[in-house]
């Protein structure tokens, strides 16, 4: 086992909001702005951190470091932070500020993974409790061995010159690991949290409040 080094986290937070109805990642979550809290989660780790916001208009650092315009797509988005990362960072957690309630083990767990050389990636992630069945046209073509599939969750821990190599063809994936995955790297799992909610609606939000109003054990550790 070795050190993981210095350590930089990316908060993606360029997204839009559709289905939300608005931008959900800078709403407010129990007197406190959903990225403010997403930003501060990753103060548990890291040295630095870089807010990526969307591309149109001026926003506050809601306590990051650096602020970054996003892209079109959330890989691209990725990439516009991680070019704000100092060149000489040894590890990157990429974070959804989605998910404002990740607690300080999630972050301590997927950087902790990398303590082992032979690991290039580290996500938290779930058990699917539902079967999963895989649909074409309307049809049930699969069904899927539900012992075998995880959720996956943020935040989620790279080498960070891995995960540079991973985005250099620019390629677009819904989570980075899966890009680590195409290049043939190590990606470890470790348990996430199902408090460890993504907000994508409006009821999403009012659950992550009435969590914090419950006074979570995380949030006393933030």
């Amino acid at each position: 086992m070795r050190p993981v080094g210095v350590v930089w986290a990316v908060v993606v937070a360029a997204g839009t909001g559709v289905r939300f109805g608005g931008a959900k990642q800078f709403a407010d979550l129990a007197g406190r702005v959903v990225a403010e809290r997403s930003v501060s989660a990753c103060r548990s780790v890291a040295t630095g951190v870089v807010l990526v916001v969307p591309p149109a208009g001026v926003h506050p650092a809601h306590g990051a470091d650096v602020v970054v315009p996003g892209g079109s797509t959330r890989s691209a988005s990725v990439r516009c932070g991680l070019s704000a990362v100092p060149d000489d960072v040894d590890v990157v957690v990429v974070h959804d500020a989605a998910r404002p309630l990740a607690g300080a083990g999630l972050f301590r767990a997927v950087t902790d993974a990398l303590t082992d050389p032979q690991v290039d990636a580290a996500i938290c992630a779930v058990p699917v409790p539902d079967t999963i069945k895989r649909v074409v046209d309307g049809v049930v073509v699969e069904t899927l061995r539900r012992a075998e599939l995880m959720a996956v969750q943020t935040p989620q821990a790279f080498r960070a010159t891995t995960l540079r190599r991973a985005h250099r063809d620019e390629s677009d994936a819904t989570d980075d690991a899966a890009l680590v995955e195409a290049l043939g790297g190590v990606v470890r799992v470790v348990p996430g949290d199902p408090a460890n909610l993504k907000l994508t609606s409006a009821a999403d939000l009012e659950r992550a409040a009435a969590i914090c109003g419950a006074g979570a054990p995380w949030e006393a550790a933030r």
